[in-house]
């Protein structure tokens, strides 16, 4: 059986951690490029983040607004959502710098299966975070926004005034819960990868996948049905996407072991011979 070519590029310690830092020194320069860019637009990123409340209300009519109640909440809030932000963009050149890294220790093979992820990745937790922003958030304010009341028979209006802060932190949350539970797929293959999964293994704890699925979505989001079930389905989804992924690895590397059993045999019956 062959055995799998491991770079010859090695290097002691100290060249290590030289590299690790230029490493870091470059995804932590392509971070700070980042939020500098973000903060300066960020008055264009909260309009995007709000726009789906935007919209509602602006339907609804009024004169509506949000409010922050802290001197230094308006200020506080512009930094975490640039910050929030810059990650999101700067996560390309931080994962090719961590692939850089660790790249020069793999094998050919273990190259060539991990290389695909550093582009799945980005384009799972965009597909996650479009999920949230275009369909689960609109229903979800719609329903928070239906318990406005507007003060029948002398009562007093029940009226929505978000802070921003709150609103932004709940935004970034859901965000970040549905980009990262769409990297289940990948989490799942690379264990079994690895063999510390199989599809039949998942299968069989598919029951309390579906349990765990529903805990996790109502940690995650605002305790509401819509916003629940809008994360654990998807997750329910993948995990089911997941299955037939390491079904098909596990088919594929028996399909290797079996032709590197054949020339095994053709090579001993020929020696005989």
């Amino acid at each position: 059986m062959s055995t799998p070519d491991i770079s010859s590029n090695t290097m002691p310690l100290m060249e290590h951690l030289i590299e690790l830092k230029n490493r870091l020194t470059v995804a932590v320069g392509a971070l700070l490029i980042a939020f500098i860019g973000c903060y300066y637009f960020s008055s264009n990123i909260y309009a995007f983040l709000v726009e789906p409340l935007a919209q509602l209300l602006a339907e609804m009519g009024g004169n509506r607004r949000m409010i922050y109640t802290a001197l230094h909440e308006a200020f506080f809030t512009q930094l975490k959502v640039s910050f929030f932000a810059a990650f999101l963009i700067a996560f390309p050149v931080i994962a090719t710098q961590f692939w850089r890294f660790l790249a020069p220790g793999l094998y050919k093979n273990e190259k060539a299966a991990l290389a695909p992820y550093l582009v799945l990745s980005p384009l799972l937790f965009l597909m996650g975070s479009a999920l949230v922003y275009y369909l689960i958030m609109p229903m979800a304010w719609k329903f928070f926004l239906s318990f406005e009341t507007m003060g029948l028979d002398g009562s007093l209006p029940i009226q929505l005034e978000a802070k921003v802060n709150e609103y932004l932190s709940l935004v970034m949350k859901l965000i970040f819960a549905f980009g990262i539970s769409f990297q289940l797929p990948l989490v799942l293959t690379l264990l079994a990868r690895v063999g510390f999964a199989t599809s039949r293994g998942l299968a069989a704890k598919r029951k309390y996948a579906v349990v765990i699925t529903f805990a996790f979505a109502a940690f995650m989001t605002p305790p509401d049905l819509i916003s629940q079930v809008g994360l654990a389905i998807p997750i329910l989804f993948l995990y089911e996407v997941s299955i037939l992924s390491v079904r098909a690895i596990e088919k594929k590397r028996a399909d290797i072991v079996e032709d590197e059993d054949e020339d095994d045999f053709e090579e001993t019956d020929f020696n005989m011979t």
